[in-house]
């Protein structure tokens, strides 16, 4: 991806629905370049929190013109734009997160924090794009699935920098496990998917946006994706709050479901 490059603000044609994953790639990965392009601002010294609006609102009304215009007839649930329930209703609804990580897309010098693309057909979740800009790197459903050498190292669980739930800590404690902290839930389940870490289970709650995109990915990639019991997360919910994930390697979904069951 070439950070410097501008990111297109006209029209662009229609895609076929067997080139949705590009589109959700190309998406993902323009968005993240107007992102890159703002937080530059960081080091002339501009407020943080004003690049962090700027970035919530710029990434997000990027995305819905975009969406628009390539498929004018699907629906969109963004974090960061009203709800319209006639999504209900609708075939196909993308679930975008425009600037996943605010906090640390506020922090000069971070790469964790990512945009979100991902769509929903009849009910499944199809489609999913994961960009993490400051890292130069989109993944994708559309990307060949990652093959896993088997785990020869203590095990690795991804936690957040400000919160660590008791149920994830009493994770680790059981499987001899070493914390990682990281910001944003995208670069959390892409740190899985890279293998940097082996699991990332989250039982503070979040929305259907924070996690769509990310658990496409990880499905995509051959990880073991769940909720917490075990069961399948659902997305274009008319309430889109979901409490709980767990994404990790599959030889390690066993205990780690018996324990975050207790």
């Amino acid at each position: 991806m070439d950070h410097g490059a501008p990111v297109a603000t006209h029209p662009t044609p229609p895609f076929s629905n067997a080139d949705d994953a590009l589109a959700a790639s190309e998406l993902a990965t323009a968005a993240g370049a107007l992102l890159l392009d703002l937080r530059l601002g960081l080091e002339s010294g501009a407020d943080p929190d004003e690049i962090r609006r700027l970035g919530d609102l710029k990434s997000h009304e990027w995305l819905v013109h975009e969406l628009a215009n390539r498929f004018p007839e699907d629906s969109v649930l963004s974090e960061e734009g009203a709800d319209d329930l006639a999504r209900l209703g609708s075939d196909r609804v993308w679930i975008v997160d425009p600037l996943d990580g605010t906090r640390e897309f506020g922090e000069s010098g971070r790469a964790d924090w990512a945009v979100h693309v991902a769509l929903v057909e009849n009910g499944l979740l199809t489609v999913g794009a994961v960009a993490m800009p400051a890292l130069g790197v989109t993944y994708s459903t559309g990307d060949t699935p990652t093959a896993f050498s088997s785990l020869s190292h203590t095990p690795r669980v991804v936690v957040s920098r400000t919160r660590k739930p008791e149920p994830v800590l009493a994770l680790a404690t059981a499987l001899g496990a070493e914390l990682v902290e990281m910001g944003s839930a995208g670069a959390k389940a892409m740190a899985v998917v890279r293998g940097e870490v082996d699991i990332y289970a989250h039982t503070g709650g979040q929305y259907e946006w924070d996690s769509a995109a990310p658990v496409a990915v990880a499905r995509a990639a051959g990880l073991h994706v769940s909720r917490i019991d075990g069961s399948e997360p659902h997305y274009n919910q008319e309430n889109p709050w979901m409490p709980d994930l767990l994404i990790c390697r599959p030889e390690l979904a066993g205990e780690a479901l018996e324990v975050l069951g207790r």
